[in-house]
């Protein structure tokens, strides 16, 4: 795989964060792999604004709207254009990394044996 990167997570849990591109308010989503499909167990937004609405169900605690989970995805695509404050902000296993900081080709986060297309 050119220009791939794998990143193996021992805990099944981690936590995506990263800045609204055009309201650049943080963003949190809380994840689970759970067998061959990731699901999103809660996600939280400092604020609202352009794409950006809280659901429904979610409840303003401390300035963040915060909505439960409940989605099964296959995988996540996050795109790498370069036009946002940073990338995001993946932390697992006790330590944060930073993913998709520079333009690039979509960074996929998939469970290990995940097939390559969804």
């Amino acid at each position: 795989m050119l220009g791939a990167t794998l990143l193996h997570l021992a805990a099944p849990d981690f936590t995506l964060r990263w800045t609204h591109s055009v309201e650049r308010t943080e963003w949190v989503e809380r994840w689970t792999v759970a067998g061959d499909h990731l699901t999103l167990r809660s996600a939280a937004v400092r604020g609202s604004g352009a794409g950006m609405e809280p659901g429904p169900d979610a409840v303003l605690r401390d300035g963040w709207w915060v909505s439960p989970g409940g989605l099964d995805v296959p995988a996540l695509h996050l795109a790498a254009s370069g036009a946002t404050t940073g990338g995001w902000t993946l932390c697992a296993d006790g330590t944060c990394r930073e993913l998709g900081a520079v333009p690039g080709g979509p960074l996929r986060i998939a469970p290990c044996g995940a097939s390559a297309i969804d």
